[in-house]
C-alpha cells in the first residue's frame, strides 16, 4: 500500500507508551497507524478529532473489550506526529490526558518555531 502520510513520534512520549504495551495491543496500534498512513478518508472509528482543541486528534485502538488512545496531530497536512497514549478506563477520555496532549503539542510547535529562527 502506498503511504499517503508520514506518522512520526514526537520525543519519546509514545513509544514509552508502547513498550509498556502487550505484543497484541502493539500489533494493533501498528495496524491503526498503518490505516492513517494509507488510507485517504480515515474512519471516526480510528481517527477522531478531540472538540474543543485545536487540531488534537486521538487514534482509537480496541481490543476484546479494551480501549486505547493515542493522541495525535496534524503538521503541514501530510505529516502526523504521535504524542502519548493511554488505556482508556471511563466514558469520557480524562481531561489531564488531554490537557497532557495539548501541551506536548504546543511544545513540539514551540520547539520547531525556535529552530527556524537559529
Amino acid at each position: 500500500m502506498e503511504r499517503i502520510r508520514q506518522v512520526i513520534a514526537y520525543k519519546n512520549y509514545f513509544i514509552d507508551f508502547l513498550k509498556k504495551q502487550p505484543e497484541k495491543v502493539q500489533n494493533k496500534i501498528f495496524k491503526i497507524i498503518e490505516i492513517i498512513e494509507t488510507i485517504e478518508h480515515v474512519p471516526e472509528t480510528y481517527l477522531k478529532k478531540i472538540k474543543g482543541t485545536n487540531g488534537l486528534y486521538e487514534a482509537r485502538i480496541r481490543l476484546g473489550k479494551n480501549i486505547w488512545r493515542v493522541f495525535c496531530f496534524f503538521d503541514k497536512g501530510n505529516l502526523v506526529i504521535l504524542l502519548t497514549g493511554f488505556q482508556k478506563k471511563t466514558r469520557k477520555t480524562p481531561k489531564k490526558e488531554i490537557k497532557k496532549a495539548l501541551e506536548l503539542m504546543q511544545e513540539y510547535y514551540k520547539e520547531k518555531h525556535d529552530n527556524y529562527e537559529e
